[in-house]
């Protein structure tokens, strides 16, 4: 389907009124959206209408520290690569940065305000460690210890539990300079850093996850160049996944030494994958991607090893793998969080490996050159596919989708709890001049994917919660301020916050347990 015909043919928002009848064409639109936009596989009116979800379903939404804080060099904070490279002329659309994007520094109250209007009982958010230790290493920077304490108190005063990111990809760059994730000693220096959380904000955070999406920030990093450092070495790409592996296993211990409430879990980066045809050759690729994109991190933890995502032997010298390193990486994850966005269709690599990076939407980058393999070690081709609908992110609406990846992890993994920590699309709509931000795509979208997870749960999956993605719009990385995907719209020259359409059905959804409010 042609995205812009797509896009230029999106149903005209209803006119504005009271809020009860907002409300109801909110519905009406959303609930026929699927079907109009010609979603493949949509979910039909009444699987919406009967979708269902436990008592105590946690309802939440999420947030990145580089994403929405602001305050970048105030209060003893150090520099991260992140500000280096959004400070490098050319790296972000735009020339833009995020020293100030949402300036949740100064605006948490309100924020957490809005938490609590959407009646959400878990706000993940991440810390920045350059916040933290402005160097990486050494002294502990009060302040920034600070910040965060006022953050949680304020979210427990509101009765929503924090979920804590440790790392949400933003290194100090000070760490960066000595080697980055490829440096084995960073696995150390990132346990003492998760260990000084813990400590200090441990009597009343419970949630962990150590990393977001280790695999985006690993590969992209170091593997293909597409965030910073911008390097392009596949051997790189390995010891960086290695170290954070070693980091992911340590830093479990030293949140668990420091904390005797903390739970620790996950939030990594998956996306289900399908083989192109029906070949030996495709199924076998796929079942590699799975291994590296999907798995790479959750199964050293659960079981100690690396999965089968390569077409030879491991390349365990190439990684800087060590004896007794399986015992560091094996630890029992309190639950499995991972994000969804959308599907990838993978085939056995016909031709020589690629050095460009493919397609980039986002946080979301595969190769398209032709048949070439995405990287050396593992032969597949993965293609981002566009049967369905596109949203201004250019990525396929494919709701369908998490049914398929809940069951598989938990399948895979013996029905572990599971938290959905991402999800969510990109629309631009803006405030129209009654002030209101009329959404329906994004309504629609929510409906679609939180029906199939509905499913999911009714077929054993034992999804505990969902958080969308995100609470605000943010800097989303390399895309600077063109893309949008909060549920509640900023204006970043005011810092003016306007809850969404989609936020405020999304409230009705967290107060009622179903999607037809």
């Amino acid at each position: 389907m042609n995205r812009r015909k797509f896009l230029s043919s999106s149903l005209a928002t209803a006119g504005s009124a009271l809020l009860a009848s907002r409300a109801a064409s909110a519905r009406t639109a959303a609930g026929t959206y699927a079907a109009q936009a010609q979603i493949p596989g949509a979910v039909a009116p009444a699987a919406i209408d009967s979708a269902r979800f436990p008592d105590g379903f946690i309802w939440g939404i999420a947030t990145a520290a580089y994403q929405v804080e602001g305050a970048w060099n105030l209060d003893g904070k150090g520099e991260s690569n992140w500000d280096r490279f959004a400070h490098t002329i050319g790296k972000v659309k735009g020339a833009a940065t995020a020293d100030v994007p949402c300036d949740q520094y100064h605006h948490y109250k309100e924020d957490v305000a809005i938490l609590k209007r959407l009646n959400l009982k878990s706000y993940r958010f991440s810390t920045a460690w350059s916040r933290i230790q402005p160097t990486g290493t050494g002294q502990v920077n009060q302040k920034g210890i600070d910040y965060y304490s006022r953050l949680v108190d304020a979210l427990l005063e509101a009765n929503i539990r924090p979920f804590c990111t440790i790392y949400h990809w933003d290194l100090p760059q000070a760490l960066e300079d000595r080697g980055g994730w490829p440096n084995r000693d960073l696995a150390s220096y990132y346990a003492d850093y998760a260990g000084i959380l813990a400590k200090h904000l441990g009597d009343r955070i419970n949630t962990w996850a150590p990393f977001n999406m280790p695999w985006t920030f690993t590969y992209y990093g170091y593997g293909n160049g597409v965030f910073p450092p911008c390097k392009s070495d596949f051997n790189q790409f390995l010891k960086a996944a290695h170290t954070v592996n070693l980091a992911q296993g340590e830093a479990f211990r030293s949140i668990k030494a420091a904390s005797s409430k903390a739970t620790v879990g996950s939030a990594y980066g998956m996306a289900p994958a399908y083989p192109k045809t029906d070949s030996e050759a495709d199924v076998a690729a796929t079942a590699r991607y799975h291994a590296m994109n999907n798995l790479y991190f959750l199964n050293p933890a659960m079981h100690g090893e690396y999965p089968k995502a390569f077409l030879g032997a491991t390349p365990y010298e190439a990684m800087g793998f060590r004896p007794g390193d399986e015992k560091i990486m094996k630890i029992p994850l309190d639950w499995v969080g991972f994000h969804y966005y959308t599907r990838r269709v993978v085939s056995n690599a016909a031709g020589p490996s690629s050095s460009g990076t493919g397609g980039h939407f986002g946080t979301e980058v595969e190769g398209e050159q032709g048949t070439s393999a995405r990287d050396p070690l593992t032969q597949i081709h993965v293609e981002m596919p566009t049967e369905g609908p596109l949203t201004e992110a250019g990525l396929e609406i494919w709701p369908r989708g998490i049914y398929d990846l809940v069951t598989q992890i938990s399948r895979e993994y013996n029905h572990p709890i599971i938290e959905i920590s991402e999800n969510g699309c990109c629309y631009l709509d803006a405030p129209d001049q009654a002030g209101h931000v009329p959404d329906q795509r994004r309504t629609a979208f929510h409906q679609q994917i939180l029906a199939e997870l509905a499913r999911a749960i009714t077929d054993g999956a034992k999804v505990r919660a969902y958080h969308a993605w995100s609470l605000v719009d943010n800097f989303e990385w390399s895309e600077g301020y063109t893309q949008r995907y909060g549920l509640t719209y900023v204006d970043f020259r005011t810092q003016k916050r306007t809850i969404k359409d989609s936020g405020l059905w999304y409230g009705r959804v967290a107060a009622a347990n179903r999607l037809n409010v």
